[in-house]
């Protein structure tokens, strides 16, 4: 089942890392702006880099210095990667990890074009980061730890990669109740960032049993209903039809399994998918966009703290 989510995935970001969708298109920056980017951060790393995939700005709380090391983990299109890197400088490296390969190759043409000296990009899942032990100073991450099939191997690898002292990071999507059946069991919802979200109690117990401390998950109040703002995804590869005569209603939780993409390619469907999604349910009574905020532990007392209100 694992393995069936991972495929499902890659598969529907694949096509969001092979369409045009940018910050040039201003539903995509409408997307981004309502979870926390500022028009002066997107105009500044290549606009192929945002594609309207965040739940929030981790880069904009995670009190990132010179010189240290990042990583992004689901780094995508290296919106959060390019961020980082412009903070720790010249000195610093900001890394970005991503299992789909379509994603690898954005992000490093993105860098490209950018003149990005101090970035890279590692094609691997997070529950198996390719760095050594306390290599990093802080991870990050954006609307991707919610993907994982098995959340404590990634916090455990977390915790592996991060120095003693080291910070996490992270914008996620929590649930603030367990999910309808129907949904819960839906792989449209999962791949729309839903169905594998886990409460903030498990999230904080998750991360203990992985060894962090000073644990802090914030709802962030923004309004996931923003994913709507992407508009004209519809098209190759959309949620199938309910009945053999295509006469009934959509479901917006059916997933077609063949390919039915046609000599004129849509954008990609998972924005397509999340907007029926969220017409027919209100994600924002059981799910919230969070920060999440933890401490690998060390004896430093200066680095004890992360959360909004310390860790300057």
């Amino acid at each position: 089942m694992a393995e069936q989510l991972l495929d499902s995935v890659k598969s529907k970001y694949a096509a969001v890392a092979e369409s045009s969708l940018s910050s040039d298109d201003a539903g995509v920056k409408a997307v981004a702006e309502a979870f926390g980017y500022t028009a002066e951060e997107l105009t500044s790393i290549p606009a192929e880099a945002n594609m309207g995939l965040s739940c929030g700005n981790p880069t904009a709380t995670a009190h990132i210095r010179a010189g240290e090391v990042v990583v992004d983990l689901g780094s995508g299109g290296g919106l959060d990667v390019f961020l980082a890197s412009k903070q720790v400088g010249p000195t610093g490296r900001a890394i970005g990890i991503d299992m789909t390969p379509a994603m690898i190759d954005r992000a490093r043409a993105n860098a490209k074009s950018g003149g990005y000296t101090n970035v890279e990009f590692h094609l691997s899942t997070i529950d198996k980061i390719p760095l050594p032990d306390a290599s990093v100073d802080c991870v990050i991450s954006n609307c991707v730890l919610n993907l994982a099939p098995d959340k404590p191997a990634v916090f455990r690898e977390i915790a592996r990669v991060l120095k003693p002292g080291g910070r996490l990071a992270v914008s996620d999507i929590a649930l603030k109740r367990e999910l309808p059946e129907a949904i819960a069991k839906s792989v449209a919802a999962y791949v729309g960032c839903i169905a594998g979200a886990i409460r903030f109690d498990d999230y904080r117990s998750g991360l203990l049993a992985a060894g962090f401390e000073h644990i802090e998950i914030v709802d962030s109040g923004a309004d996931l209903n923003a994913y709507a703002k992407v508009e004209n995804q519809s098209g190759c590869c959309s949620p199938a039809m309910d009945g053999a005569d295509n006469t009934n209603a959509i479901n917006p939780l059916q997933v077609v399994e063949t390919s039915c993409c046609s000599s004129t390619p849509a954008d990609s469907s998972l924005h397509d998918q999340l907007k029926r999604l969220l017409a027919t349910y209100d994600v924002n009574a059981t799910a919230a966009s969070v920060k999440i905020y933890a401490i690998k532990p060390s004896t430093t007392a200066a680095r004890s703290c992360c959360g909004p209100t310390c860790c300057s």
